[in-house]
């Protein structure tokens, strides 16, 4: 029983000093106040300047905090400028009412565009928002809200803030807010009504006026006059009265077809639609007062040809299709493909490849055939193929072609120029690929031509940037990467063809491969240096087969007439000349050096030295000085030019010398490998100076490695006597072990460093094995250099400082995107947007200077005007017009919506086209007449649709809520549209006694 008892005296306990979830929710929102600073009174600060509200630094910042298990955001929203002018000044008398309260009534900044929707209907500086997570459902029910505006309410007071507080409720596209501001005895609401239409009775300012007064309940008599700020919004969507923004097509031309179609060479540029969707003309009248302006459901005195201010910005198309992001991208997708060249053009294509491979090497067994119709002298392996390859092309079928004909002839030829003149084949040898010097001179000075250097692309005169060109405008127009494969295949024939008939290649600067530019045209250079040799070879082959040469080489000649092309040739060269042009020989080099005894054994003549009737491969005596051994002059000897080499070839023999270690005997080996062209030079050097000595080369190649010094012989003369150098005579020198074993060779006679036969060929393999992804991967550098280009030049012409500064900035991108071995082609993607970016702007500067334009009789000071209102009109959010609707700007502006007035009407009833045609060539406004009637017409035509918006701010400043309370700001904001009526009002009170 006791046991019983003691379970009955057991009761629950309820702890009342647990803090509940709203408790905890409002506590979250005075720590995020207090974190923030925005305690306390801050009316000190200035009134706003005009404008600050769109020209000034709007910033925010957020934090997360919950309701029980319901996420919030806090966001704290402040004009910059603003809320830093006035830190650390005194704080203010109590009595002074709160910055928000007195931004009520500030007309500094009435309609800012493109500001917060809270800062356009409250004109509010700063304000603090609270609205659901992103995935929480709305607060549609009017407890919660009321709940969340109680915590508000009370965290404010708590606090001690003066800074407004709003809470988003209702769904988040109605931007519905709810919010407070408190401060000394003085509290302003705001609320907002949205309506989906406009009840007829509100239609117009008499009817606002009815529910602001209504509203605000000041008993006073008379009552204190409202200020009024109207704007009405027209929106202009009609641009087909004016020309099409890219040129007509030219059917004539080979790309008639095509809209913005260019020519070979050439880049398309601009829009192929419209850029600016909307022209939105904003009429104000800033600063009116209750009776002065009459607008009820009979009459309205607010014609916009009357209002003080006109404002007007563009609304442009959301990404118009522009030509020249189109090729970039299409180009760019080409790069990322990973179809080889079979598999691209197909098996038919693929077949008659084979085809021609098999043909080929029928041709090339011809050379062995024993009963060769033709003497095998004239035979050569390069025209028996390219005999077999015309053949080829003969029998092609045109329809199997991936690339029309006639296209592709007028690509080859703007490749190749040289090709379409007709000459003589000595005339077209003679033909340098080179530019004239003078011409290259004055583009050294361009920084446009200069470009190619940051960009590591190819000149914009070469074969390579031509190149580029024409396989992005054939992958665009001709068939995508089938037309590029099949553009490649001709352009890699063509170059052996060049090759095979010692034809330069156009377009290419002489000299070496240039490493400062892309790999694709260093390989075309290496193979135009292949060429160069080619044809000096032959050029000699040809000058020595005249008839006195073949009857010394038939009866064996004398060693004297040997030595006569070699005397001749000395005194007519200077240095720096190729050796090419030194041999005396029809074998001009020989790939086994047995006949070098002969020329290495000494020779006299009865006691006399002959070694001199011996030199060969002389160029000129060296600086006076004469051997060591000898009193004869130390000649300069024809030497073998250094091999030509791409960056990839380097950075293979780089890997092949790295391989090779660290040990005695790789580094010896590395170091042989890499004294080749010093071995050549050292056999150069002693046919050119017989019975010379180490010293006397080392004076000539490496005079720093030879040391002289004076000293005192035996009988008290100054001498000059002279060693090589410390590093010179360490044991296992190579320079000592290469001399030991060099031959008197002359460069003539010698292996060559550079096999250009053989060079050439790997060129041109290396070039047929190159899939279309792996062409336009070589040639992207030299379309992003021409886009720039393009960019350059329609910018000069349309002036817009954004486009200019952001041009330098791409330079500067691309330069580091395209150097790298591996390109990062997610960011070339967003480089490539970067670049249609600017051709939009561009575009739309170009569509706006159209419509702004004046004609030649009509231009004088007006058109520096329009040019800097169309200016700021790209570059700020709205732009006002001087001299409103009678300004320069505004006269054009009317007549815009005059002729779209006009044409809407005529298209609205089922007229002619001769009508419509008839109405845009009517007279303006000031022929029409007083009623400005169209001729044939009954009805008036306004200037001007409906307004698509109509925003309307009341103010005043009355006590409330009873007549001996503190006067206090009132505000109420309208807007009026086809699918939207909203009022946001803000009403404060006196809350001292009450």
């Amino acid at each position: 029983m006791a046991a019983d008892s003691d379970e009955s005296e057991v009761f629950e306990i309820t702890d009342f000093t647990t803090a509940s979830e709203w408790e905890r929710f409002v506590s979250r929102v005075e720590e995020v106040l207090n974190d923030w600073k925005l305690t306390g009174n801050s009316a000190s600060r200035l009134s706003p300047e005009k404008g600050s509200y769109t020209s000034g630094t709007w910033c925010e910042k957020s934090q997360d905090i919950n309701f029980a298990d319901f996420k919030f955001y806090i966001t704290h929203h402040f004009l910059k400028d603003e809320c830093e002018q006035d830190e650390g000044t005194d704080t203010p008398k109590e009595d002074v009412l709160p910055l928000a309260m007195q931004d009520l009534l500030c007309m500094n900044n009435d309609f800012p565009p493109r500001a917060h929707c809270l800062v356009r209907w409250y004109g509010l500086r700063e304000f603090v928002v609270i609205s659901p997570g992103t995935n929480c459902e709305a607060i549609i029910s009017e407890s919660k809200c009321n709940l969340l505006l109680s915590s508000v309410s009370i965290s404010l007071a708590n606090c001690g803030s003066q800074v407004p507080m709003f809470v988003q409720i209702q769904q988040k596209w109605r931007r519905m807010y709810a919010g407070e501001c408190q401060g000394s005895g003085v509290r302003t609401d705001f609320e907002i009504v949205q309506l989906r239409k406009v009840p007829s009775q509100y239609n117009h300012l008499s009817g606002l006026l009815d529910i602001f007064k209504s509203k605000i309940g000041c008993t006073l008599f008379p009552l204190p006059p409202v200020n009024i700020a109207i704007r009405f919004t027209y929106i202009l969507q009609d641009w087909q009265q004016y020309s099409w923004p890219q040129q007509p097509p030219d059917f004539d031309t080979l790309l008639g077809g095509e809209v913005g179609g260019v020519e070979f060479g050439k880049l398309p540029f601009g829009a192929c639609e419209e850029p600016i969707s909307e022209l939105h003309l904003a009429t104000t009248w800033p600063y009116l007062t209750e009776g002065i302006v009459v607008d009820n459901d009979v009459y309205s005195d607010l014609d916009p040809l009357q209002a003080p201010h006109w404002s007007v910005r563009v609304k442009t198309a959301e990404n118009p299709q522009c030509l020249l992001g189109d090729f970039l991208t299409e180009f760019f997708k080409l790069c990322c493909k990973k179809e080889s060249t079979e598999e691209v053009l197909g098996r038919g294509l693929s077949e008659e490849e084979g085809k021609e491979n098999s043909d080929i090497s029928s041709a090339l067994s011809k050379l062995t055939e024993p009963t060769a119709t033709v003497p095998i002298t004239k035979l050569s392996v390069s025209n028996m193929v390219h005999t077999a390859r015309k053949h080829i092309r003969r029998h092609r079928r045109i329809d199997e072609s991936p690339l029309n004909t006639d296209v592709l002839n007028s690509v080859l030829l703007y490749l190749f120029p040289d090709a379409a003149v007709e000459k003589s084949s000595e005339n077209i040898k003679s033909k340098t690929a080179q530019p004239n010097s003078s011409e290259t001179t004055e583009q050294d000075k361009n920084s446009d031509y200069n470009l190619f250097l940051q960009l590591k692309s190819a000149p914009s005169d070469s074969l390579t940037y031509r190149l580029a060109l024409c396989v992005c405008l054939v992958n665009y127009n001709y068939g995508g990467p089938r037309a590029v494969a099949h553009l490649w295949q001709e352009f890699v024939l063509e170059l052996r063809y060049r090759l095979e008939n010692n034809y330069l290649i156009y377009g290419l600067a002489g000299g070496p491969p240039d490493l400062r530019c892309c790999l694709l045209h260093q390989k075309l250079q290496m193979l135009n240096c292949c060429i160069e040799r080619k044809r000096a070879r032959d050029e000699v082959r040809k000058t020595l087969d005249s008839s006195k040469d073949r009857e010394r080489r038939v009866s064996g000649g004398s060693q004297n007439s040997r030595q006569a092309p070699e005397s001749a040739a000395s005194t007519t060269t200077s240095q720096g000349k190729s050796w090419d042009s030194w041999s005396d020989s029809e074998d001009e080099f020989f790939e086994c050096l047995s006949d070098q005894g002969e020329i290495e054994a000494p020779q006299t003549d009865g006691g006399k030295d002959v070694s001199k009737s011996k030199a060969e491969g002389r160029l000129h005596p060296y600086n006076n000085m004469t051997l060591l051994n000898s009193t004869e002059p130390l000649y300069v000897p024809v030497t073998q030019e250094p091999a030509p080499m791409t960056e990839d070839l380097l950075e293979e023999q780089s890997e092949v010398l790295a391989k090779l270690g660290t040990s005695a005997e790789g580094t010896h080996l590395r170091a042989r490998m890499q004294s080749a062209c010093l071995l050549s030079d050292m056999e150069s050097f002693k046919a050119a100076n017989p019975g010379c000595v180490l010293e006397d080369f080392v004076r000539w190649y490496s005079p720093r490695d030879y040391v002289e010094e004076e000293v005192v012989d035996e009988k008290g003369n100054t001498v000059v006597k002279g060693e090589l150098s410390p590093r010179m005579k360490i044991p296992g020198n190579m320079w000592v072990e290469a001399w030991e074993t060099a031959r008197v060779t002359p460069a003539r006679r010698q292996r060559r460093l550079f096999d250009d036969t053989k060079e050439a060929e790997k060129v041109l393999h290396y070039l047929a094995m190159q899939k279309p992804a792996d062409v336009a991967c070589h040639l992207l550098p030299c379309m992003i250099h021409a886009a720039i280009l393009k960019l350059k030049e329609e910018e000069s012409v349309e002036d817009i400082p954004s486009v200019k500064k952001n041009i330098q900035q791409t330079i500067s991108q691309a330069s580091k995107l395209l150097h790298p071995p591996n390109r990062d082609y997610k960011k070339l993607e967003d480089f490539i947007n970067q670049l249609m970016v600017m051709e939009i702007a561009i575009t739309r500067a170009r569509s706006l200077k159209a419509k702004f334009s004046v004609s030649e009789d009509e231009k004088g000071e007006d058109t520096d005007e329009l040019e800097k209102f169309v200016s700021s009109l790209l570059e700020e959010p709205e732009v006002a017009v001087i001299g409103a609707g009678q300004g320069p700007a505004g006269s054009i502006i009317h007549r815009l919506f005059i002729n779209s007035q006009r044409l809407a009407d005529f298209t609205s009833d089922e007229g002619v086209f001769g009508d419509m045609e008839a109405a845009l060539l009517a007279p303006m406004d000031e022929d029409l007449g007083p009623d400005r009637k169209l001729p044939g017409r009954s009805s008036k035509v306004a200037d001007f649709p409906p307004p698509a918006g109509r925003e309307i701010l009341l103010r005043t400043c009355v006590p409330r809520p009873a007549p001996y309370s503190k006067a206090l700001p009132q505000r109420l904001f309208c807007v009026m549209m086809r699918d939207e009526f909203r009022l946001a009002g803000a009403f404060s009170t006196d809350t001292s006694f009450f």
